[in-house]
């Protein structure tokens, strides 16, 4: 007998975090392995951070907070937004979630009946379309050119039942990033479908690249506020992994309905870690972003240098999406032969000691992904290992 039901069997185990099993499992056998398959920040979350949140327990804030943020949090967040985003909300527009994933699942509960499409641009984080299944939705992938959605390719999309675009950029997992022109395409194109509401995850906007400004979805298209709901967080920027502090701002309708849905989920985000984050100096940030942008460019290098892989420059985020490719169909030096990138990335894991996410999770075959947070010469002993174990593939010299 099934304990799970019909819908649940459709949402597969995240990839990264069955990958990053694998690597745990690999090491407790003695093995040595280096995770690259979970996205992380290594840095130590900032003292000021640690300390905000002390400070918060010894003053006793370890109550049950209020379901949609403490009052102090959820001001904090509109001087964030109107300093940095120039977007102006209220109060009761601004929801603080355990997590920016619980932000989309809220959303997505609240506001999607059986059978509502929402458009995916390719590749995805896997979690938006196993979100949209375990909620009786249809994910409907788009692949655009270069990871980037082009405006006839979403209109072409848009059907009566589509209800959500969900944008990512900096996107997780290719590190894309959409520029002014093309984000103004799509912003104009949808301005013609008001059934359409779009989800910006913009979870990444302070890891961005080669003086890349971020820009938010809402802030652009003004006319276009009322049915964007912009999610944000605090995880990658302040290296808060365990803090879990996420949030949703959009309209008062919108949030009052994520709000009875979290209610009856997971209540309140911790309320410790609401009084950390952003907190005081951001120097930090810059600090962590300029470190990430450091390390994009020697993975970038060293990619250049295997036959056999492919690595375009990121534009943010702290992954990279290799293309495999000219891999596929290789005998490895036992004779198997590699058919998929799931296949490559087993290949990886056995001779080379690495673990990554294949690409078709992420409907995305050919490639793997690759988290670039770590330390530097982790990520080199990483690709030292890819590259022999490339070349043991291809024949080649490493």
């Amino acid at each position: 007998m099934s304990f799970a039901t019909s819908r649940l069997a459709l949402v597969k185990p995240s990839a990264s975090a069955w990958i990053s099993q694998a690597a745990k499992e690999a090491k407790a056998q003695g093995e040595d392995v280096i995770d690259l398959g979970l996205g992380e920040p290594d840095f130590d979350t900032p003292d000021h951070i640690k300390d905000a949140a002390h400070q918060a327990a010894l003053r006793g804030e370890t109550k049950y907070p209020p379901t949609n943020g403490t009052l102090e949090m959820r001001q904090t967040i509109l001087n964030k937004l109107k300093r940095e985003n120039n977007l102006d909300y209220a109060l009761d527009e601004v929801i603080v979630s355990n997590g920016a994933t619980q932000v989309l699942f809220n959303t997505l509960m609240a506001t999607l009946e059986p059978g509502d499409e929402v458009l995916l641009s390719t590749p995805y984080f896997g979690r938006y379309k196993d979100i949209v299944l375990r909620l009786g939705g249809v994910p409907v992938p788009l692949a655009g050119a270069g990871f980037s959605l082009k405006p006839d390719q979403l209109s072409k999309a848009i059907k009566p039942k589509t209800r959500w675009l969900l944008l990512n950029q900096p996107s997780n997992p290719s590190g894309s990033v959409y520029s002014d022109a093309e984000i103004a395409s799509l912003g104009a194109m949808l301005a013609d479908h008001d059934r359409v509401r779009v989800l910006s995850d913009e979870i990444y906007e302070q890891i961005l690249f080669d003086r890349r400004i971020s820009h938010s979805f809402a802030a652009l298209f003004p006319h276009l506020k009322d049915r964007t709901l912009t999610v944000k967080g605090v995880l990658e920027a302040y290296a808060m992994a365990g803090g879990r502090i996420g949030y949703g701002v959009g309209a008062k309708a919108f949030i009052a309905a994520m709000n009875k849905v979290q209610s009856q989920i997971r209540s309140g985000a911790c309320s410790i870690a609401q009084a950390a984050a952003l907190n005081g100096s951001q120097n930090d940030v810059c600090r962590f972003r300029a470190a990430f942008e450091r390390l994009r460019n020697l993975v970038v290098a060293r990619v250049a240098d295997i036959p056999g892989l492919t690595l375009d420059p990121t534009g943010g985020a702290f992954y990279g999406l290799i293309g495999c490719d000219a891999l596929i169909d290789s005998p490895s030096p036992d004779g198997t032969p590699l058919s998929s990138d799931a296949d490559v990335i087993a290949y990886l894991l056995k001779a080379a000691g690495v673990a990554a996410v294949p690409g078709s999770t992420l409907d995305l075959p050919h490639f793997f992904r690759i988290s670039t947070a770590m330390p530097e010469e982790v990520l080199n002993k990483a690709l030292d290992g890819i590259a022999k174990a490339v070349a043991d593939l291809k024949g080649l010299s490493p």
